[in-house]
Formats: C-alpha cells, sequence, structure tokens
C-alpha cells in the first residue's frame, strides 16, 4: 500500500492543500492498476514526510496481518503514527475493504453457506444522485456555508422525495429498510429519523430564492436554453386538517373539488422545456386573475437572455383585461385564449382558414379574426375533435339536468315528497349548482296553488348558442403566422404535465402538516425533486425515450445492491458488497443520460471467522 497526494482547491479562500488516499496496487489485464481504499484527508497531525511513508507501511502490515489471521509484533515507536495508523485500520475494517484490490481472486468456498442479505433499491437513487451532479446542488450548499453533513441529509431527502414521494415517518422508514440512498450521499444511515429530515426541508427553504435562481440558471448553461418562450399558471392543493390560524390556507375554487378542505395557490412560471423558472406559493382564496401582479418583476431576472424579454403563454383564467395592460405596461409580448365571447369577432375577409393537426392527427382550422374596439391580434381556434368531445358532454349534462328535474316533479304527487314552492326552488338551485354550464339554457316554470304548494313544473330548452369546439387565442405577436402562433400557444401543455408530475408523482396533494412554514417546506422539497425529475426527462426525450416518471422509476428501481456472504477453506469470512447489472431497460436509459449504470462495482472484505462471531458478522455487512 501506498499514500497518493492529491491538491485539491478551496473555493471560499483560493488556496490548495494537500489531501491523502491510502491506495494498493493490483494488476488487470490493462496492466498495472490501483484502488483507493481510505480517505485520510489533510494528516495535519502528521506533518514530516517520514511520518506519512511510515502510517502508510503499518496500516499495510496491519491488513496484512489480519488478512493472515497474524500478530502484529514490531509496533512503531512514533505513537501519533501508530494511534492514527490503528484509527485508518479501524475505518477499513468498519468500512469492509481489507480486500478490495480487483483482479482474479480465487478463493476455494463452501456453497452451502452463501448467503444475501441487506438487498436494497439503489437504480433511482443512483439515477437521482447523478442528476443532482448535473445541477451543482453541492457546490452551490458549500457557498452558502452548509456543512457536509447537512449537505449529504439535503440530498438524501430531496433523491428521497423524487424516488418514494411520502411522509416525512414513512420516507425515514424506507430508507432504513429499503434504499441505498445512504450509501451514494455518504449520509449515517443510522441518523436519519422523521424530525431531521422535517428539519432539513425548512432548511431548505430558507435558500429557496438563491437556490431557484441557480438551478434556472444551471439548466440554461447545462442545455443552451434560451427562454425565449415561458408558462405562468396556477393550481392548488389541499389541506387535510382545520388549518386553524393559517394566513395561507383558505376555502376556494379547489381543482380537486373540494369544496369542504382549505387549499393552498402554487404559481409557476416553466419554460417550454418544462424548467421551472419562477414559484411562489400564494394564499388559497387568491383568484387565478389576480396573482400575476405579484411575479411580474421576477420574470427578466429568471430568464436567461436579458436583452430580451421572453413571450409569455397565459391560461384563460389570467388572461384578465387588467392583467393583459399589466403585460403591456411591462414591454412583453403574450398570448393567451380570449375570455371574450365567441359572438364578438368577425372573420377577416383578408386571409383564409389555414388546416393544422395536433398530436392526435385531429384536424383544425386556424381562422384570423377582428374584434371590434381592440388592436389585439386574434385567431378563431375550430377543434374538430373538441367539438365532438363538448357535443357530447353537453348532450350527457342536458339529460341528467332533466332528469333531476324530473326526479323534482314526481316528488309532488308522493307522499312525503317537497311540495312547498320555496323548498322546490332550493332543489332546483342545487340541480343549477350541480350543471352551471347547463341550465342557463333552460326556461323553468314552477306553477303552484293559492297555498305556496307546488302542483307542477314544467321546464323549455332554449338553442344553445355556445360554439362548441371554438376559442379565440389573443396576441400582440406579430400575426404573419397563424400555425406558429397556435403552436407558441400549445407550450402550455408543458405547465399542465409539470402539474400532473408534482401532484401525481411527487405527492404534493393532499397537504398533511399542521402550520404554514411546514406546508411551503413540503410544497419546496416536491419543486426541488421535480428539478431532478425534469432534468431526466429533458434528456431523456432528446432521445426519443418518452416515458413518464412512474415507468422510469418502476424500471430503474430493478437495479439492486447487495451483500453476498460465504466462508472459505481457510476460516474466514468472505463479504461481497456489489451493484446487479442493469436489465436492457435500465441500461438504455443509462446510455441516453451517458450516466455511470454503477455507483460502484465491488466492495470485498475478508475476516477471520475466528474473531467474529456470526451476529457481529451479519451486522457489519453494511457498506457506505
Amino acid at each position: 500500500m501506498f499514500l497518493k497526494a492529491i491538491a485539491k482547491h478551496n473555493k471560499l479562500t483560493g488556496g490548495y492543500r494537500m489531501h491523502y488516499r491510502l491506495c494498493e496496487s493490483y494488476r488487470s489485464g490493462n496492466g498495472s492498476r490501483h484502488v483507493t481504499i481510505v480517505h485520510m484527508g489533510t494528516l495535519d497531525e502528521l506533518p514530516e514526510v517520514e511520518q506519512k511513508k511510515a502510517l502508510a507501511r503499518r496500516v499495510d502490515e496491519l491488513v496484512k496481518n489480519s488478512r493472515n489471521s497474524a500478530i502484529s509484533i514490531f509496533i512503531p515507536e512514533d505513537k501519533t503514527v501508530e494511534a492514527a495508523a490503528q484509527r485508518y485500520f479501524a475505518v477499513i475494517k468498519e468500512k469492509q475493504r481489507l480486500d478490495i484490490a480487483n483482479g482474479k481472486d480465487y478463493e476455494r468456498v463452501d456453497t452451502s453457506r452463501i448467503e444475501n442479505s441487506d438487498i436494497r433499491e439503489v437504480g433511482t437513487e443512483w439515477l437521482c444522485m447523478q442528476a443532482l451532479q448535473q445541477l451543482d446542488v453541492t457546490n452551490f450548499l458549500c457557498t452558502k456555508k452548509w456543512g457536509s453533513e447537512q449537505i449529504d441529509l439535503a440530498l438524501t431527502h430531496i433523491i428521497s422525495r423524487a424516488t418514494y414521494p411520502a411522509s416525512e415517518l414513512r420516507t425515514s422508514q424506507w430508507i432504513k429498510q429499503n434504499s441505498a440512498v445512504c450509501e451514494l450521499t455518504g449520509y449515517p444511515q443510522q441518523k436519519i429519523s422523521k424530525d431531521k429530515l422535517y428539519a432539513i426541508s425548512h432548511r431548505l427553504y430558507e435558500e429557496k430564492d438563491e437556490l431557484e435562481k441557480h438551478l434556472s440558471s444551471r439548466t440554461n448553461e447545462l442545455f443552451d436554453l434560451e427562454d425565449k418562450i415561458i408558462i405562468y399558471d396556477l393550481t392548488n392543493t389541499y389541506y387535510e386538517g382545520k388549518m386553524e390560524g393559517s394566513v395561507l390556507a383558505k376555502y376556494g375554487r379547489s381543482k380537486e373539488k373540494r369544496s369542504d378542505a382549505k387549499i393552498v395557490v402554487l404559481a409557476v412560471v416553466v419554460n417550454v422545456e418544462g424548467f421551472l423558472k419562477y414559484s411562489q406559493i400564494l394564499e388559497g382564496n387568491l383568484g387565478d386573475s389576480s396573482s400575476l401582479q405579484r411575479i411580474i418583476d421576477q420574470l427578466s431576472a429568471r430568464t436567461a437572455v436579458e436583452e430580451h424579454k421572453p413571450t409569455i403563454v397565459l391560461d384563460a383564467g389570467i388572461a384578465t383585461n387588467g392583467n393583459i395592460e399589466l403585460l403591456k405596461a411591462g414591454g412583453y409580448k403574450y398570448i393567451c385564449v380570449s375570455r371574450s365571447g365567441m359572438k364578438k369577432y368577425v372573420i377577416d375577409t383578408d386571409s383564409g382558414p389555414v388546416r393544422v393537426f395536433d398530436k392526435k392527427e385531429q384536424p383544425i382550422v386556424l381562422q384570423k379574426v377582428k374584434m371590434a374596439g381592440c388592436a389585439d391580434n386574434y385567431i378563431c381556434v375550430h377543434s374538430l375533435g373538441k367539438q365532438a368531445k363538448e357535443s357530447s358532454m353537453n348532450s350527457r349534462f342536458s339529460q341528467r339536468f332533466e332528469e333531476g328535474l324530473t326526479q323534482i316533479k314526481n316528488s309532488l304527487a308522493k307522499k312525503g315528497g317537497v311540495k312547498k314552492q320555496e323548498k322546490v326552488w332550493e332543489r332546483i338551485g342545487r340541480l343549477k349548482a350541480k350543471y352551471p354550464s347547463i341550465h342557463k339554457y333552460y326556461d323553468i316554470e314552477v306553477a303552484t296553488n293559492d297555498k305556496g304548494i307546488a302542483t307542477d313544473i314544467t321546464w323549455l330548452q332554449k338553442k344553445m348558442e355556445k360554439q362548441e369546439g371554438k376559442y379565440l387565442l389573443r396576441t400582440n405577436l406579430d400575426q404573419n403566422d397563424e400555425q406558429a402562433q397556435w403552436t407558441i400557444y400549445n407550450t402550455i401543455r408543458e405547465i399542465e404535465a409539470a402539474f400532473r408530475v408534482l401532484k401525481t408523482d411527487l405527492d404534493l396533494r393532499p397537504i398533511y402538516h399542521k402550520t404554514d412554514k411546514a406546508a411551503m417546506a413540503h410544497l419546496h422539497l416536491g419543486l426541488l425533486a421535480y428539478w431532478i425529475v425534469n432534468t431526466i426527462r429533458h434528456q431523456l426525450k432528446q432521445k426519443g425515450i418518452n416515458k413518464e416518471w412512474r415507468d422510469i422509476v418502476r424500471i430503474m428501481n430493478t437495479q439492486k445492491v447487495v451483500t453476498t456472504s460465504m466462508e472459505n477453506d481457510c476460516n474466514q469470512q468472505i463479504i461481497i458488497r456489489q451493484c446487479s447489472q442493469p436489465t436492457e431497460d435500465t441500461k438504455a436509459i443509462y446510455t441516453a443520460l451517458k450516466f455511470k449504470d454503477k455507483p460502484f462495482s465491488r466492495k470485498k472484505s475478508v475476516v477471520p471467522l475466528s474473531k467474529f462471531s456470526k451476529k457481529e458478522v451479519t451486522e457489519n455487512q453494511g457498506v457506505t
């Protein structure tokens, strides 16, 4: 064995310091190689060169004596060298690296005593770890004066959320029982607890703004993105609990139809590649149309190119006249679905219809139109697929609405049925609330006698004025290419996909936390996990692999790390910790991403059975 010195640069001080590794040489088919046995740090306690050489010789002697079950006879006179040698030898034994050199290694073993244990998932965790290395999260946290153990815990929690989204309690159980994530990050598995996971998520939320800027800039550099188009939209998630005294949790219009639960709003800006540019957690009763003012000043700061402002794509719920004027005042180009009625436009006779096709190869007709009193450009979009869907829905809703009216009418003739006029109208009102898009096309009359008792209900369906399958796009872009503008608007599908991943794959709903601070930390952790997910999926899409995240996790979880133990004919216990070979699908994902397919190839240890009981050997099989 020998010491290998490496000069490492300290970003904080700007200087260099020598770090030492204890290495061992071996021969392979490609010639002489060496492998690192243990990292020894700076060895400040041994300033002399001769002391360092003596340390290497002494550790080598201890290792060889252990392999041969021999006893050390010659002990160095330098007590500092001996103490350091015993300390590093203990580390080597703890990490089970007594026999780590590769190459051909023949042993006579008792095959009936071969056992596999401590089998853990490692594929998805290793994928996420390499994505975090791409995003350079570790160096960012170093600049914020985080300690190495805190950084390791933070990486462990982010990877866990992306791989196994669950509560902190269940996550801690999963890390201890199922996952090899701690072997990748270096955080001691025995220290994992739900309280530490809670604490580190709160600490990460304190760095939210700066970390978000770093990730935005890093992905732009990594994938050469320009952020010419960005999309802004909102979603919300609900709480399980009363959340009394909360500032964020309010009753509002829930996307999940949970009108009984308080909600919180998540405002997100993404680019067309699906990467987050900005996010903000808002009060649950904040309407979609009143949220843009809070983030408009952040848009330029979070995009890649300062010389131009990006085109902003908005959903119809946000595209109020006030928000449109806000964007115009900021000098932004925009495109959105118009909130104006379909009856107010006229066809632009100077241009003809343009026919395009969506992803499902369904035809869509684009036609320039003019809107009186507005200088913006408008395009009427007529989707035949959307028309068939809306027609079917309206027909079904109309049928159900009339069935409800019939039930109310029939109750007038039943014993014990609702007959009082005001109660009958209450039932009709509840039915209208259930079908808000349909009831306005019905004229309903309730006949009553002089005692205020309803005797009959009649209704007449009016002609529907809805233009099914049609909507208007509003923009201040130069209207020279209708198809290009329609394509720009369709990038809004990216934010819909982002919300779907956040809510479904990363478990952002519902929220079980009881305080605003904990809820915000929970949502922020989900957003950090989304950075990993989108970093991986963006690169896979470029290689033609368009799998959902849940499918990627399922495929990658086939790769495990396992400890195999056996006994040889020299009364020794051989313990090998290694990763399983990736399957064909797993290998394809690694290859597409240009990632390493194993975090480590093999870790081997040989220990005398006479020095370890069976219980002690089993307890020492885990390798970190």
